[in-house]
């Protein structure tokens, strides 16, 4: 089966493909989209539950009972009337109103189930008939009609995304880009109690949150309790419909948590995420002057009585609303850290406090539809009393990974890097070195992955071999071999030295695999030994990888001249084993691919060890140019109070990158390409579109 991603793609093109046949923008066609995901899920959800109810159901003289509504309740599935099931939809006849179906659909499933009255969408006649028709045709792929509640969720939350990155909805600002959520959870670690996010848009903390659980094993529906406010209705739909999509549930109120604390939270939430709205400047300072969620007090007020800017405003609720020992994440512009004036007082305030915990800087481009930079705010109330007068400032701006031209995230493992760091500043040594074990162990699988993909990429240039032989057979002797035997004895030259390298690696790897692999927990002394062990390795996988192109241009030009030749001497090219020499050829170009990447992975996870232990060499915290400094209060009045990472941690020193990827370098090279080409494509439509309105 396709993994996860490709699903995700070939959904997003196939869907995004009929929006531009449509005309319609992303604003209007994001929801009914989202809506007929959540109606694929809950008909599969539906199917799985009937089966298993209808398998248990009691039954009076060999007649089993009816299946009830409350059946499915009781499993966490939506029960759905005939006329609601997505079969029913995609098989209607066609002179029957398609349109006004799904739209019946949605009533049904609203009628049955209150939490979801006025949420689903149901303005499908903004459709054309094929278009819709066919929609539902896109989400009944087989990959989604075998999928789990997991694949689902990822697929809303990765079209959630993709309409973000299109600008729908508030220029995407429903959506906070999954690193930067990832990091808020992996941080602040919200495993129990009362999780809050008063700016909740889509509902993304939630349901990252929900994942962070499941990985330690905690039921979220029994660990936390979500509670969500959000000012805008369009947007409490679609975190509502996230929520359910992922099976979690959650309080998700309407209100402007400006002047609004709908839940009554003050000093009673255990963990506060939120993304809001930067440098908002219209707040009415009169409304607020009371709020007992303002323990520092108002920031400035302009003569308009207007709070200049609210960023400190959003910053004292999320500090408020905790309780004794409550953490919270968040996002905020990175003008905040170092804002004067009356902002600086409460910065002021806060940091004497104690409860500032870290400071996490963010490169811009983060974000989908701003490209603005931005820091993560961290604060626990219930850090230990050393701790109380230090905070921990890491600088992340220089670790990324680019996804477009415009869009950078973090890859996992740069999560989980950062992550390490924190884990070090809270004195967990042995998550820091299970980290390091873990990436060890993953050097080690790959490593046991590699000889196989290296024969099967043997297997068919061999079989090239002894076409090219058998050809050379069918021959006159009157023919020019010059060209096709000069490059046949290169070939053999470097196949020679390839095969001599190829061993060596092949048993030096199985020689580490059987002395370094660490299946239970090692020290820090050992895993460095380990990492210096497998350091000679990583010269010889990218020797390896390097002669495997040199190979395959070898046999290309070997095979060009014999081809020439055959149609110089009109002589039939001899067959492999395994097809003809045009497909082997190809299938030697996919088996170098695959082997390279291969090579690769195994240096990958090295180089994340690497990365650890030349920054944390004793695997506890210490100070690194450029990336992270524990500071203290002292220091922090010193700088006038700036919570700016940048400002403590110095400039990373230029380091030279001894493993430039000149592959990785043109995929660059070719998002930025792709990326001005799907530009200058959607100019071109608008154009075009603007003169067919003008009669042009």
């Amino acid at each position: 089966m396709e993994n996860f991603e490709q699903v995700e793609r070939r959904l997003w093109s196939a869907a995004d493909q009929l929006r531009s046949n449509s005309k319609l923008t992303s604003t209007e066609y994001y929801m009914p989209v989202l809506g007929l995901i959540f109606l694929r899920h809950a008909y599969n959800r539906f199917l799985k539950v009937k089966g298993e109810v209808e398998a248990t159901l009691p039954s009076r003289g060999g007649v089993p009972r009816q299946i009830t509504k409350e059946d499915f309740t009781r499993k966490s599935a939506l029960f759905l009337q005939e006329k609601a099931q997505y079969e029913y939809l995609l098989n209607l006849p066609s002179e029957v109103d398609v349109a006004g179906a799904v739209n019946h659909a949605m009533e049904l499933v609203e009628n049955d189930y209150a939490p979801l009255k006025g949420i689903l969408p149901k303005d499908y006649q903004i459709f054309e008939t094929g278009v819709l028709r066919n929609l539902l045709k896109t989400f009944n792929d087989q990959a989604l009609q075998d999928a789990s509640g997991d694949m689902f969720g990822r697929i809303y939350e990765y079209f959630l995304m993709k309409f973000a990155m299109q600008g729908a909805q508030d220029n995407g600002e429903f959506f906070t880009p999954p690193s930067l959520v990832q990091t808020l959870v992996n941080v602040i670690e919200p495993d129990h109690g009362i999780v809050t996010d008063p700016a909740c848009g889509s509902g993304g903390m939630f349901v990252q949150t929900s994942h962070f659980l499941e990985k330690v094993g905690k039921p979220a529906h029994e660990a936390v309790t979500f509670f969500g406010q959000e000012k805008t209705g369009a947007t409490i739909r679609l975190a509502k419909m996230n929520l359910a999509v992922h099976g979690l549930e959650g309080s998700i109120v309407e209100g402007n948590s400006f002047y609004e604390d709908q839940h009554n939270l003050l000093g009673r939430a255990d963990f506060v995420m939120a993304n809001p709205p930067f440098n908002v400047d219209e707040v009415d300072a009169e409304k607020i002057k009371n709020d007992p969620r303002l323990p520092f007090g108002l920031p400035g007020v302009n003569k308009q009585k207007k709070v200049s800017n609210g960023n400190y405003l959003w910053v004292s609720y999320f500090h408020s609303y905790l309780n004794a020992t409550g953490r919270a994440g968040f996002v905020m512009s990175s003008q905040a850290s170092s804002a004067g004036n009356v902002e600086k007082e409460v910065r002021r305030k806060l940091v004497e406090s104690g409860d500032v915990d870290a400071m996490i800087s963010i490169r811009s481009n983060f974000f989908y539809t701003r490209t603005v930079p931005c820091e993560l705010w961290f604060l626990d109330k219930g850090k230990p009393a050393e701790m109380r007068d230090k905070v921990l400032m890491l600088d992340a701006r220089n670790i990324f990974r680019k996804v477009t031209r415009k869009v950078y995230d973090f890859s996992p493992e740069q999560l989980q890097n950062l992550t390490a760091i924190v884990w070090l500043y809270r004195g967990q040594q042995d998550r820091y070195l299970k980290l390091v074990n873990d990436y060890l162990n993953q050097v080690c699988e790959e490593a046991a992955k590699v000889p196989e993909q290296l024969q099967q990429f043997n297997t068919n240039l061999i079989e090239l071999e002894g076409a090219i032989t058998a050809f050379t057979k069918l021959l006159p002797e009157a023919a020019d071999r010059q060209e096709l035997t000069a490059s046949y004895e290169d070939w053999m030259l470097t196949y020679g030295t390839y095969s001599h390298d190829r061993a060596g690696l092949t048993q030096e790897l199985e020689s580490y695999r059987n002395n370094w692999c660490p299946n239970v927990l090692q020290s820090n002394e050992w895993q460095h030994q380990a990492q210096q062990a497998f350091e000679p390795l990583t010269i010889k996988a990218k020797s390896i990888a390097k002669q495997l192109d040199l190979l395959y241009k070898g046999i290309t030009r070997t095979l060009d001249a014999a081809l020439k030749l055959s149609k110089e001497h009109n002589l039939q090219m001899p067959n492999t084993g395994f097809g003809s020499v045009v497909q082997v050829r190809k299938a030697l170009d996919a088996k170098r691919h695959e082997a390279a990447e291969q090579l690769k992975l195994l240096n990958y996870f090295h180089k994340q060890v690497v990365w650890l232990q030349t920054r944390f060499p004793e695997a506890k915290l210490r100070d690194v140019e450029g990336l992270v400094k524990l500071t203290t209060i002292a220091e922090i009045e010193a700088n006038d109070w700036s919570l700016t990472p940048g400002r403590y941690v110095g400039v990373a020193p230029q380091e030279v990158d001894e493993d430039f990827d000149f592959e990785e370098a043109l995929r660059d090279i070719h998002l930025e390409l792709a990326g001005l080409n799907e530009e200058a494509t959607e100019l071109a439509q608008t154009i075009q579109q603007n003169f067919e309105e003008l009669g042009v």
